[in-house]
């Protein structure tokens, strides 16, 4: 089966909730920053999906580091789908590529829960059951 980048954004962006933003932005989402914390289980989310590359940067306000952002790269094209998170004192760096978070991990029932949603809405737009809307099952990855 065939799914565009685009049926994949329309999906993420019905999924993001304050379930399943990481613990440190819960105080900063809301319904008109919907996207706020959900860096790194869209990430992982399009990374089941297509592979590519992971890209992180420092956040800074000012001088002072106050986070880290995620997205992705597949074949020197990169994705972000929650870089509008960001206010415009809030700078995001310059990225590096890391190696995909092995094992449980800090946010792991908030990415369960997201994939599951993604691949669930995904589905429904494609008018398919969820096992086939392209997510691979990789939350058993040690």
């Amino acid at each position: 089966m065939s799914v565009t980048l685009g049926q994949v954004e329309q999906a993420v962006l019905s999924c993001f909730a304050l379930d399943t933003c990481s613990f440190d932005d819960v105080n900063e989402w809301s319904d008109t920053n919907r996207s706020r914390g959900h860096c790194a289980v869209t990430t992982l989310t399009l990374n089941d999906m297509f592979g590519g590359q992971l890209l992180c940067a420092e956040v800074h306000v000012g001088t002072e580091l106050v986070g880290y952002h995620w997205w992705n790269r597949f074949s020197g094209l990169e994705v972000d789908l929650t870089l509008d998170q960001f206010a415009s004192h809030e700078l995001v760096g310059v990225p590096w590529v890391v190696e995909r978070p092995v094992g449980h991990h800090l946010y792991t029932d908030q990415y369960n829960v997201f994939r599951e949603r993604v691949a669930e809405a995904l589905a429904a737009l494609l008018n398919q059951p969820a096992s086939q809307s392209g997510l691979v099952d990789l939350t058993n990855r040690d």
